[in-house]
């Protein structure tokens, strides 16, 4: 009976030290390429600044979106460490499916640009300020329904 509780208990009560430290995670920003040149970054999938608590209680249960956005903190997390393919079409497809959907683009023009981009910057305090230092760079991809 003790073996068994011995096995059950880290289960019921698990321990946070696998935690080696606790660093901020980089953000995804992204941009759309015209022929203008750069728009403004913008942050990819913000978090609301406040939800109802209707809101919070429905997430307890199922909460998709925020599943997805810790996918994508963690392709970002795996980029600034050792880029790969795999995360950064992971990431670039999410974009381009916002894209689509208009969800990201808040009046910009998608059929202006040619082709979006992202990056991954980490934001600290410095002093009274705030400091942004960017890890990654995508290189730019094509956009879908883009002008020619």
């Amino acid at each position: 009976m003790l073996k068994t509780l011995s096995l059950v208990l880290p289960v019921l009560l698990p321990s946070w030290r696998f935690f080696q430290t606790i660093e901020p995670s980089p953000r995804v920003q992204w941009t759309l390429l015209s022929k203008d040149g750069v728009a403004d970054w913008r942050e990819f999938r913000p978090r609301p600044a406040t939800i109802t608590v209707l809101q919070m209680l429905t997430r307890l249960i199922w909460n998709g979106a925020r599943n997805d956005a810790l996918f994508v903190v963690s392709c970002a997390e795996r980029i600034t460490e050792s880029p790969t393919a795999h995360s950064i079409s992971e990431i670039q497809r999410r974009i381009l499916s916002d894209l689509t959907h208009d969800d990201l683009t808040h009046g910009s023009s998608v059929s202006d640009a040619h082709a979006a981009q992202f990056r991954l910057v980490f934001i600290s305090r410095e002093g009274t300020g705030m400091r942004q230092e960017t890890l990654f760079q995508s290189d730019p991809f094509p956009v879908a329904g883009a002008a020619a």
